[in-house]
């Protein structure tokens, strides 16, 4: 789940895709739609809470340190409180509740149930007044159907405590979303983000240490790479790639990301993980993925300025 970035209100134009847009859109959909399957890897050895603060502390302190070392100042207190509030919901909540959940369920089938949380986001949005066009409706009815059946497939069914960890996951990090946007804004730029990775990875490490998780006495290599892999690809450079996409792309390129990670994801656990999706289940990630591409779809793009 890549976390949510506030956007210029104003209208991006560009004359073409770049070789550098076209690497950041490679990064976006290749590696964020990868790193489902290297979690689950990595959960061979490493707890879901314990694997997930690790990387993200890690991952912040190489990034603030590269900010500080180019002048950047810290954030100030209330931005720390900004970034533990944001950093617990979308962290802490989202990606420790998408690693407890692939514990017991592929991660094809949870990257296909996340793929709604634009439609989620939508949805809170209501509250301040942000109302969706005919078209964002249509996209919402289409992914709420898609994720009630993918619900009632065989991958969810044999594990309640999958689907409730999910479900948690996606809520948080919806509401974490909105409210990163709306009335808790972090500090500006990259520091912004990797305050939020430093206080989502304390959070995660307390749960880790509430939740009684103990490392084996040998870590196996292959979760040690898929570890690193997360840290490296999913949390810096995946991410950066999204922040350039953002400044320089369109918002509807920018979060195309969100129905092409669950068709890599999905292919990816099948063909390398030896993951089994039932033909109804590809059917129900498709309604998600329909109704995913109507939302951003029929998006309101904001007035000129």
């Amino acid at each position: 789940m890549p976390a949510a970035m506030t956007t210029s209100p104003s209208v991006k134009t560009s004359p073409g895709l770049g070789p550098k847009l076209l690497l950041c859109l490679a990064a976006t959909w290749l590696v964020w739609g990868s790193t489902y399957l290297a979690i689950k890897v990595a959960l061979v050895s490493l707890p879901p809470f314990f694997q997930m603060g690790s990387r993200f502390l890690v991952a912040g302190v190489l990034l603030a340190g590269w900010m500080r070392w180019r002048g950047t100042p810290w954030p100030d207190r209330r931005q720390w409180r900004n970034a533990l509030l944001i950093g617990g919901l979308m962290l802490g909540g989202g990606m420790g509740g998408t690693a407890t959940a692939e514990q017991t369920v592929g991660s094809g089938l949870v990257v296909a149930f996340i793929a709604v949380m634009p439609l989620m986001i939508a949805g809170l949005n209501l509250l301040w007044g942000e109302r969706p066009t005919r078209l964002e409706s249509l996209g919402i009815a289409f992914g709420l159907a898609g994720v009630l059946l993918l619900t009632q497939g065989q991958g969810f069914g044999a594990s309640p405590a999958g689907l409730l960890a999910i479900s948690v996951a996606c809520a948080s990090w919806a509401v974490g979303s909105v409210l990163s946007q709306r009335s808790l804004p972090l500090a500006p730029g990259a520091m912004g983000f990797a305050s939020e990775m430093l206080a989502g990875g304390v959070v995660l490490m307390g749960l880790s240490l509430l939740g009684g998780e103990t490392l084996p006495a040998q870590v196996e290599p292959r979760a040690l790479w898929a570890w690193a892999y997360l840290v490296v690809f999913g949390s810096l450079i995946a991410f950066n790639a999204y922040m350039v996409l953002l400044a320089e792309a369109s918002a509807g390129l920018a979060s195309s990301y969100s129905f092409v990670n669950p068709v890599i994801a999905m292919l990816l656990g099948v063909t390398l993980a030896g993951e089994h999706i039932s033909g109804p289940e590809w059917l129900a990630a498709g309604v998600v993925l329909l109704g995913v591409v109507l939302l951003l779809t029929g998006r309101r793009r904001p007035a000129a300025r």
